[in-house]
């Protein structure tokens, strides 16, 4: 693959150690350090990012594992892969972020579920906006939410026929399963940078599957 330009905005160390070691989990260590190796970052391999809030690890070294994962293992398999990536991210980290600690609190626990979504989704978006360079914002509609990355780490720099941030995907899913106390959202990507849009947007439907 093409590497891809640096871009000067930047995840904290932390979010990239959490999601890096959520993929050797999901992968496995070899399978990890082949992906690793084929995005150009073989300084990563055995060498993670140090475990602090520091902006230092640039959006076009997580995209280009984003790319790296559709490389190796395909469309289909790339898309899996970076789903289940996505939700072992959030499982194994990131809800224990600031703006999120609350959202385990038994006064948060006793809302009805939409009022759990109302605050829980934005909780999400602060975590991204004011901890990384990743800028996200929340609207409600009737049936859904609109969650907007308008600054997308996933893409970066890469061209895709289709939206394709997975990982962002699956951190919804996995945030809202979380939030909700275990039901399944339906999460759907409607723009993407990669395709040419402005920005990447997901549509969160109010009412659980099932």
């Amino acid at each position: 693959m093409e590497p891809i330009p640096k871009s000067g905005l930047y995840y904290p160390n932390k979010i990239a150690r959490i999601a890096i070691m959520a993929m050797a989990d999901v992968m496995g260590r070899h399978g990890l350090n082949s992906i690793l190796n084929l995005a150009m970052l073989p300084h990563l391999i055995d060498n993670l990012p140090p475990d602090n809030l520091e902006r230092k690890f640039d959006f076009a070294d997580f995209s280009a594992i984003q790319g790296a994962l559709e490389d190796m293992f395909g469309p289909r398999g790339g898309r899996s892969l970076a789903l289940r990536g996505g939700r072992a991210t959030f499982t194994q980290g990131l809800r224990n972020f600031g703006a999120l600690a609350g959202a385990g609190d038994l006064a948060f626990k006793v809302l009805p579920l939409h009022a759990k979504l109302r605050i829980g989704l934005p909780a999400m978006a602060k975590v991204f906006t004011t901890t990384s360079d990743q800028w996200s914002t929340t609207q409600e509609f009737e049936d859904e939410f609109i969650y907007t990355i308008h600054r997308c780490p996933c893409c970066w720099g890469r061209h895709t026929d289709k939206p394709a941030c997975f990982v962002a995907t699956g951190l919804l899913q996995s945030g809202l399963n979380w939030l909700s106390g275990g039901k399944e959202f339906r999460v759907v990507q409607s723009t993407a940078k990669s395709v040419g849009d402005q920005n990447c947007q997901f549509i969160v439907y109010k009412d659980p599957i099932g």
